[in-house]
């Protein structure tokens, strides 16, 4: 059972009910723009997943056939139990090296790039993580975790880290030290320099505690979402390639081979001495912090909501075939789907003149 695909409808319904929480409050938490960029970013994550997901599966199983070192039922609760603890686990280490080495926060940048922090953050996900964080779950594989077990509590996982998306849940007493909560999460999300690259859990904090990357919410210290070097698009192609983009032409201007080849498993941020003399990274202020913005006027927020219902609606209908359809036609069908969405941006993209 695709878990994520049946919970979707309830995302929208909560994203929803946030809003409506933020009309009672006299809040805004949610910018039109910045909400469709980061669903955008979901729906092109799931509807290309439809074509990777192969890859951490294949290798999960091989691992499981030939180097499991116990043979574990899925039958047991404590099996189901051990493997949902061990998951978050593992995700602990991908999502932490995730913004610690170059590489991995290319992929998983995109998630932290809104300025904002809603339930529709919770959505933006990345499309290029499946070429590296199917390594981090193999020791499941290797303790015998079933397939079927590992999949269910990847899902799981997954879905818990919805919720922590709002600033309407204040910290939560006792929970906070053992469970991801809003405000712990909130953190996360933070790029102030008492918050940047803390909190890693996805389900518990308690390994964020144990291995020294916990860090509370300062009610003295507003945080400040979005990451150091700013997006500046509402493009979700352009969010999933940026990072390595910037990567590829540090590389490319970097006179030492060694730093050509380095650059990529360095700490994030890392850039080579000559490259970053030459070519000097625009860093904003915090104390001087502005939200991206792109003006637009009544047509053309009309022209986005509309090629944006179109967008849901295709993708939708591509997931809901995803069972059901060969490889061939789910390729076939995932290109038509970019082709129409890419074609429909043209002429928005030339009414703001860019």
């Amino acid at each position: 059972m695709n878990f994520i695909l049946y919970a979707v409808p309830f995302f929208f319904v909560l994203i929803a009910v946030e809003l409506l929480a933020d009309r009672w409050r006299g809040v805004s938490n949610y910018r039109v723009a910045d909400a469709i960029n980061s669903l955008s970013t979901g729906v092109l994550s799931t509807t290309t997943g439809l074509l990777t997901k192969g890859v951490g599966l294949i290798t999960y199983a091989f691992a499981l056939q030939h180097l499991a070192l116990f043979e574990l039922s899925a039958e047991s609760v404590w099996v189901w139990v051990f493997a949902f603890v061990f998951y978050d686990f593992c995700y602990y280490w991908l999502h932490r090296l995730g913004h610690e080495r170059n590489i991995l926060w290319a992929a998983h940048s995109v998630h932290h790039q809104s300025e904002d922090y809603n339930l529709s953050t919770a959505l933006r996900q990345t499309s290029t993580g499946f070429l590296l964080s199917w390594i981090f779950y193999l020791p499941m594989a290797v303790f015998g975790v079933p397939l079927l077990v590992f999949i269910s509590v990847a899902a799981l996982n997954l879905l818990y880290q919805f919720w922590v998306h709002t600033r309407h849940i204040p910290k939560l007493g006792w929970l906070e030290w053992f469970f991801v909560t809003p405000s712990n999460h909130r953190v996360h999300h933070a790029q102030n320099a008492l918050y940047m690259d803390r909190n890693y859990g996805g389900v518990f904090i308690i390994w964020d505690r144990l291995f020294g990357s916990f860090q509370e919410e300062d009610d003295n210290e507003p945080v400040i979402f979005g990451v150091t070097t700013p997006l500046a698009s509402w493009n979700p192609l352009w969010a999933n390639v940026q990072f390595y983009a910037q990567l590829l032409s540090d590389a490319r201007h970097a006179e030492s081979a060694w730093d050509k080849l380095r650059i990529w498993f360095m700490r994030t941020g890392w850039r080579p001495a000559d490259v970053a003399a030459r070519y000097p990274l625009n860093k904003p202020d915090l104390s001087q912090f502005r939200k991206f913005e792109v003006p637009l006027d009544g047509r053309q927020q009309w022209y986005v909501a509309l090629q944006f219902s179109v967008y849901i609606a295709l993708g939708s209908y591509l997931m809901n075939l995803a069972d059901s359809l060969p490889t061939a036609a789910l390729v076939l069908g995932w290109s038509a789907w970019r082709s129409v969405c890419l074609c429909w941006a043209w002429p928005w993209r030339i009414a703001r003149g860019r």
